[in-house]
């Protein structure tokens, strides 16, 4: 299972960065046009959330600190995930909506697998007799 997790966080932690740096560093006139108009302070945020939770679906566990933000990382990726779902769909683009449905379902299952099936910290070590 940890070898699973760890592909899933991985693919989507190249695709929430490239996505979040991409939405910081092109200008907001440049961006192709979304299927609802948002405001360009609204879509920089979105970058920055997008950046920094791709960032904690991989750091904490590469660096063994603070291991329990990777399951809050995505569960904020999960939010951001039904949000565009939901802009995507209200839009009527229906089919549209599937790939950030099945992103938001990874997501999710990062969440769930690291909170519960295989926690990046694993059991606290021992201590050595004195």
């Amino acid at each position: 299972m940890t070898y699973v997790l760890w592909t899933i966080q991985v693919l989507l932690a190249l695709l929430f960065v490239w996505a979040g740096g991409y939405k910081l560093v092109v200008p907001v006139d440049q961006m192709p046009p979304g299927p609802i108009t948002m405001p360009g302070p609204f879509l920089k945020f979105i970058g920055l959330c997008e950046l920094l939770g791709g960032l904690g679906l991989v750091l904490p566990g590469l660096f063994r600190v603070r291991t329990g933000l990777t399951p809050l990382a995505a569960a904020g990726l999960v939010i951001i995930m039904i949000g565009a779902v939901a802009i995507t769909a209200m839009s009527g683009d229906v089919k549209g909506a599937l790939f950030p449905g099945i992103v938001g379902l990874l997501a999710a299952f990062v969440a769930y697998g690291r909170s519960k099936l295989a926690p990046l910290g694993g059991p606290p070590a021992r201590r050595a007799a004195r």
